[in-house]
């Protein structure tokens, strides 16, 4: 009822910015699989901040689930409980698992995905802005500067409780 393949960040966050939540989908094949599994997700999760199902199929007998989580070191370890969790549901091991990200393939492991999957938000800002640079160089365009606050503006930012 599942496709073992993990997409991450192939739809934007309904719940936040980019940079602050990654968004996990899941291919499966009934709606009411899709349905058991939103409510799996956001019964057995408090790291789950939202799961939905597609409105549509997103071709015929095929409908996809989206699992939304928090841009965190510890994505990769939620991803992985919750994979070996599947296999309760479904005759998968996390080893059959793939992921899909940026356009890539990769088998699923923990350090596969702390490597590739921007973890942070400050670590996604960065990646992102990079790639516009190069789009604005392509363009014809003025580059922006990738900047990091300075120490003091941010003592002095947590200091006022923003």
């Amino acid at each position: 009822m599942i496709k073992p393949t993990l997409h991450i960040d192939e739809f934007a966050s309904k719940m936040g910015d980019d940079d602050d939540i990654i968004v996990a989908s899941f291919m499966v094949r009934s709606k009411q699989a899709g349905l058991d599994l939103v409510n799996w997700f956001e019964s057995g999760y408090d790291w789950v901040l939202d799961a939905d199902i597609s409105p549509g199929e997103i071709r015929p007998g095929r409908w996809l689930v989206y699992i939304e989580l928090r841009r965190r070191n510890r994505a990769a370890e939620w991803l992985s409980q919750a994979l070996e969790d599947l296999e309760t549901l479904t005759e998968f091991t996390p080893d059959d698992w793939i992921m899909t990200y940026d356009g890539r393939d990769y088998p699923w492991s923990r350090e596969t995905f702390q490597n590739v999957v921007a973890l942070s938000p400050k670590e996604y800002r960065a990646r992102h802005e990079e790639d516009l640079n190069e789009w604005r160089v392509a363009a014809g365009l003025e580059t922006r500067q990738i900047h990091e606050r300075e120490p003091d503006i941010r003592k002095l930012q947590s200091a006022a409780g923003i």
